[in-house]
Formats: structure tokens, sequence, C-alpha cells
């Protein structure tokens, strides 16, 4: 008979080993001697330390789920209390026990720690409701809708809830969206109807214009083409493309009136020549108002000037392109300013106002090579003109910037 302190052989080759409730049947052994079988059974021992020992570590320092860790715990436990090894299976027992309670550990850290994650889940999902309801009633239809798709996507990177919560904070996100949506698209469809409605009232005007520029009638036609500049004003933009056609057609039948009438009168010469003298002064008072900066006050006070511009009567037909070119200068600084400010409302003006930005610096700098030109060929009547015209354009150009840089760039 062979043993060793935690096993030993009889002489029938029967294998024991011993636990706190005393021995234990491993097994038979008739094959070799009983140090062998000894031996035998404790390799099966250390295999067991061995594969108890790698579990610890895994449980310790890997992500493993409790439920594999367990599995693998009554795997093993199954195989000591089976028996059949030789050693200290009470401790082995009791590495096992201990396992037990650091798996149970980690499952609770980790229900705690996916309770937090859930409840800043919640949280954050509740942020994001709040500041999409709050979205909902901007009129910033741009900047507020990037920030709502943002969000969405902030979203999509949050994990879900249980099902009632997550399902409802979705409905109230998605509804807040979709309000947005109907809004803007409202807000949208709303002006295409104005400006269908202004450019159904300039048609009216422009027909208007052009039935009177026959007309020799020269103090009440003129008095009417005020009126109907004032409607023109009052009426609103139509569409961009439509607005510069009826634009042309207005001025052009307002054109050939006062052609007309500039020839009537083209024989008052010594009355002309103090109207010219008049409207010179009203045209450098005009260019006063440029730069515009105040363009509600610089176009109500242009009105005021047009309206004495008008009743002033005519110049000598030579000189009524100069002078009258003066408040052309301005008037189309006015003009280009309205429609800044009209796109700078606008939300879809932004890629217009980069390229209205390069065609009035090409404009400036066109203007500045043909004064150069003009005062190098000895024409300064010429270069003094266009130097007027360059004050108009530097004008719209330095307002065209500013627009620019409101628009964020």
């Amino acid at each position: 008979m062979s043993s060793d302190p935690w096993g030993r052989v009889d002489e029938t080759g029967t294998v024991y080993v011993r636990t706190a409730d005393g021995e234990k049947v491993v097994g038979s052994w008739q094959a070799g001697s009983p140090e062998e079988a000894l031996a035998y059974f404790e390799r099966k021992y250390e295999g067991l330390v061995v594969e108890i020992g790698l579990l610890e570590r895994r449980v310790k320092t890997t992500d493993l789920s409790a439920k594999d860790a367990q599995t693998a715990i009554d795997h093993l436990r199954g195989q000591v209390d089976e028996h059949h090894a030789v050693g200290d299976l009470d401790a082995l027992r009791v590495r096992l026990d201990g396992l037990v309670s650091t798996v149970e550990a980690r499952r609770e850290e980790r229900k705690a720690q996916k309770a937090r994650q859930t409840d800043e889940a919640k949280h954050a999902k509740e942020a994001l409701v709040v500041e999409a309801e709050e979205l909902a009633q901007s009129d910033q239809w741009r900047s507020a809708g990037e920030r709502l798709r943002a969000l969405v996507d902030t979203w999509k990177g949050l994990p879900r809830l249980d099902r009632k919560s997550d399902d409802e904070l979705w409905h109230r996100f998605s509804h807040a969206r979709s309000a947005f949506s109907k809004r803007r698209k409202a807000h949208f469809a709303s002006l295409d109807a104005q400006r269908e409605e202004a450019r159904k009232a300039k048609e009216k005007l422009v027909a208007e214009a052009e039935s009177l520029s026959g007309s020799t009638d020269w103090g009440a036609t003129a008095a009417r083409y005020r009126d109907l500049m004032t409607e023109w004003k009052a009426a609103g933009r139509a569409q961009r493309e439509s607005e510069d056609d009826l634009w042309n057609r207005f001025r052009g039948a307002q054109d050939v009136f006062f052609a007309a009438r500039s020839e009537v009168f083209a024989e008052r010469d010594a009355e002309q020549s103090e109207n010219l003298k008049l409207k010179e002064e009203l045209a450098a008072e005009a260019e006063k108002l440029l730069p515009v900066r105040d363009l509600k006050s610089a176009r109500a006070a242009f009105r005021g000037l047009n309206e004495r511009w008008e009743a002033i009567g005519h110049v000598p037909r030579d000189a009524r392109p100069k002078v009258e070119g003066r408040m052309h200068t301005v008037e189309r600084a006015l003009q280009e300013a309205e429609e800044t400010e009209w796109r700078r409302t606008n939300p879809e003006a932004r890629a217009r106002a980069a390229g209205l930005t390069g065609q009035l610096q090409d404009a400036v700098d066109k203007l500045r090579k043909q004064i150069d030109t003009a005062r190098a060929a000895g024409n300064n009547a010429r270069a003094d003109k266009l130097a007027r015209e360059l004050e108009g354009r530097q004008a719209l150009l330095d307002q065209a910037m500013k627009g620019l840089e409101e628009f964020g760039g």
C-alpha cells in the first residue's frame, strides 16, 4: 500500500483522496505501481489547479460575462466533486466559492453601471427632446434645420432605453422635427405666394407704364409715373428672374416718356439752364447719401430729392446724361442696397451674395482702370463722371462685403 498527505492506494489498487468529509474513492489502478497511480491522479489535480487559476485571471482581467463565468465554475466544480484527482480538493472548492462571489460582485457592478448608463442616456435624450421642441418654434430656418439634423446624429449615437421610454421620447423628438419642417414649408410657400402676387401687381404697373410712354400730357403723366413708382416699391419683390425683366420694362417705359418730354422742352434753354443748376445741387445732395448706411432714411431722403427733381423740369439735352447719370448712380446704389437687404433676409441668398461681391469688385476694378485711361488721355470730364460712378459702386461693394460677413463669410 502506498500513500501521500492527500491520498493513498490500497492493496487492491483502489485510489483514495482525503477530504474534510473523509476519504473518497478516486478510482482503481491496475496498470502499474501505487506510486504511479498517485502520480497520475496528482497530475489531474494539478490540471484542475491550472484551470481554476486561468478562470480566476479571466474573471479579473477580461469582460467575461457572468453567465459564461458561472458555467465555467460549475464545470470545474463538477470535476472537483467527482473526486477523480488527488490533492487539496477542499482548497479548490474554497477558490471556486471565491470565484462565485467575485462573479456575483462583477454582475452587480455591471448591472449598476448599465443602470447608470441607461439613466445618463435617458437624461441625454430628454435634453435632446427639449432642445428639439424649442427649435421647432424657431424662425431661423437654416441654422435651426442644421441643428435639428445634428441632434438626430447625436440621438443615433446614444444607447436605447426600455421600449416604452424610448418610444415616448422618440415620438416627441420626431413630432418636434415634423412641426419645424411643416412651419418651414409653410413659410416658404407663403413667400412664393407673396412673390407671385408681387409679380402680378407689377405686370399691371408695367402695362400702365408702357401705355403712358407715348403721352404728351407731361405734368399729369410724370405725376402718374411717380405714383406708379410708389406702387412698385409697395408691391414687394417678385421672383428674381421676373423682377429684373419687369424692372427693365418699367424703367424703359418711363425713359421713353421722359425722353420725349425732354425733346419738347429742349428749346427752353434759359429755364433749362436754371433747372440744370438746381438738379446739379440735388445730385450733389443725393451723392451725400452714399455710401448708404441707413437704408430707410436714405431711401426716404432720396424719394424727397427725387420728387423735387421731377418738379424742377428739364435741363439742356446735352447736359442731361451727366446730371441724370449722377442721380441714377445714387438710385442704383439704393436699389442695390435694397436688393442686398432683401437678399440678406432671404435664406436662399447666401450663394448669390458671394457672386454679387465678385461682380461688384470686378466693376470697381474696371471703373478704376477706365478712370486711369481717361485721365491719361486728358479726358478729365469722363474721368470725373466715372469717379462719381465709382463712388456708388464702391459703396455697393462695401455693403456687399458687409452682407457677406453677416452670412458668416
